[in-house]
């Protein structure tokens, strides 16, 4: 773009931004580099600059523009926040949290960046500095209940802990708020499950999934016609595959919250050519992005070639932006890729797909216990309603499996922690790689890991994973009578 002038800037700015949210990075690069010729000096230029080379896994020349933005602009918290993410994503904890630090110089009241930083440390498995930050933070915040849940994540009190007589006042407190009073009940529920008190911590489960279900209702039947509907559409056209074009080539492990894809992903992400990327969401929010979005996505069949081949670019580019850009195998985990496994199979040919089961009450319960993104898995507050989720899932991995017969490689969670070594085996063949024997000893790989199994994956294999459910049998009843119903 030549002959950019000063007064092009605001407009021209404006129109890369949205070129970055259409996906168009590369022609949004182009626009942001032809600004700095004219305006080298302004800081939000070599920030979006930052953010595309982080988008495209370029993460040196994220940190290079990013440090030229920092020097323009060193009290911006947006940066510093940009600056945590990428050094956090490249593995650097050091300068991660040295950005955590300068969030929390430039505001020092704030409690934001404070807990992320706890909670950074928590991920990338400092649980002694964490725990020290986030028991300081809990002594002068008394009365935010995410802290305790967010902190117990990732540790064992007993009731004597004074701790828990914190907990205990601050449920009774005028100031607590709906919000804080459902986080603290997920946190005390934790510490009666801990201590062999299995009714104890369903009342409090109880309690915390009502409230949350309370500000956040689910539509089940708006959520089986959106399945229904996108499943649909990806009826006809599955004879039909672009060439593959371009890396990483994409490794899909999924199955139902909680049922151990986390492990499998590590188990996977352990060997040398592949890179772990984590739930990123990107399969299906780029299905929607470009074909439509629920019961009024496109028919596959209908898709012309240059549309899926710029939807297999746009999700290969999201794989490297959370890994980097030389990446040539990357796992993505996200929850609901069944959803487009037909887009997948025309648009990506070279992916692998891996489908993790686990047995359906394991699952219910460790659903129920643990506290999901506000608005984000609606059915986990009921036992009832996660019963109808896991049967849905079912029902699309079958479907699956007669119209791509093949594609899919399943996996018993059971089978896999009972007998570690040929499960990993397989899964290592199904993802089209030859065996390393560190795929074994993935729970000595450093890094955060951004899920609710960040404390699990840290432990070899073993066989105390399995069967939680029998310690909680009276209390899951309303879950095995509805999954009962379902399945017979």
């Amino acid at each position: 773009m030549l002959g950019v002038t000063r007064a092009q800037v605001p407009k021209l700015y404006q129109q890369g931004l949205g070129l970055v949210a259409k996906g168009d990075h590369e022609a949004a690069e182009q626009v942001f580099r032809s600004l700095l010729v004219v305006a080298p000096e302004v800081a939000e230029i070599h920030y979006q600059l930052a953010r595309i080379a982080k988008s495209g896994g370029d993460a040196p020349a994220a940190i290079a523009h990013l440090e030229q933005a920092l020097a323009l602009k060193p009290k911006e918290t947006a940066l510093w926040e940009l600056a945590a993410e990428i050094h956090g994503l490249a593995g650097d904890t050091d300068r991660a949290v040295a950005a955590f630090d300068a969030m929390i110089k430039l505001a020092p009241a704030a409690l934001k960046p404070k807990v992320e930083k706890a909670h950074f440390l928590q991920t990338a498995g400092d649980f002694e500095t964490s725990e020290r930050l986030f028991r300081r933070l809990l002594k002068q915040n008394p009365y935010e209940g995410e802290l305790y849940r967010l902190f117990l994540a990732s540790k064992k009190v007993t009731p004597s802990d004074p701790l828990v007589a914190a907990m205990v006042k601050a449920l009774k407190h005028p100031r607590m708020s709906e919000a804080g009073k459902m986080h603290l009940n997920f946190a005390m529920a934790k510490v009666m499950e801990d201590n062999g008190e299995p009714a104890k911590a369903f009342a409090f489960l109880d309690r915390a999934n009502a409230l949350q279900q309370k500000s956040f209702p689910r539509d089940a039947e708006a959520s089986e016609r959106e399945r229904v509907g996108v499943l649909a559409a990806q009826a006809h056209g599955l004879d039909r595959q672009i060439e593959a074009r371009g890396t990483p080539t994409p490794i899909f492990v999924t199955g139902m919250p909680r049922s151990g894809t986390t492990l499998v992903e590590r188990i996977i992400a352990s060997h040398s050519l592949v890179e772990a990327g984590g739930e990123t969401g990107h399969a299906m929010k780029l299905a929607y992005q470009n074909f439509g979005v629920g019961e009024k996505i496109r028919q596959l069949r209908d898709i012309p070639d240059d549309a899926l081949a710029r939807y297999a670019a746009q999700y290969r580019r999201s794989l490297r932006g959370v890994t980097h850009k030389d990446a040539l195998y990357v796992t993505d985990k996200s929850i609901r890729s069944e959803y487009v496994f037909g887009f997948v199979h025309a648009a990506l040919p070279d992916a692998r797909v891996i489908v993790v089961h686990r047995d359906p009450r394991d699952i219910a319960l460790s659903i129920y216990k643990n506290y999901f993104k506000d608005g984000t898995h609606r059915y986990a507050n009921d036992l009832r309603d996660i019963a109808e989720t896991i049967h849905a899932f079912h029902q699309s991995v079958a479907l699956w499996k007669d119209r791509l017969p093949g594609m899919i490689h399943e996996v018993q969670y059971e089978d896999l922690v009972t007998d570690p070594e040929p499960q990993a085996r397989a899964l290592i063949a199904a993802a089209g790689l030859d065996w390393e024997d560190a795929c074994l000893e993935f729970h000595k790989v450093k890094g955060t890991v951004k899920t609710l199994s960040f404390q699990q994956v840290r432990q070899p294999i073993h066989k105390g994973r399995a069967e939680a459910w029998r310690k909680c049998e009276t209390e899951l009843k309303p879950f095995t009578d509805a999954w009962e119903a379902l399945t017979t």
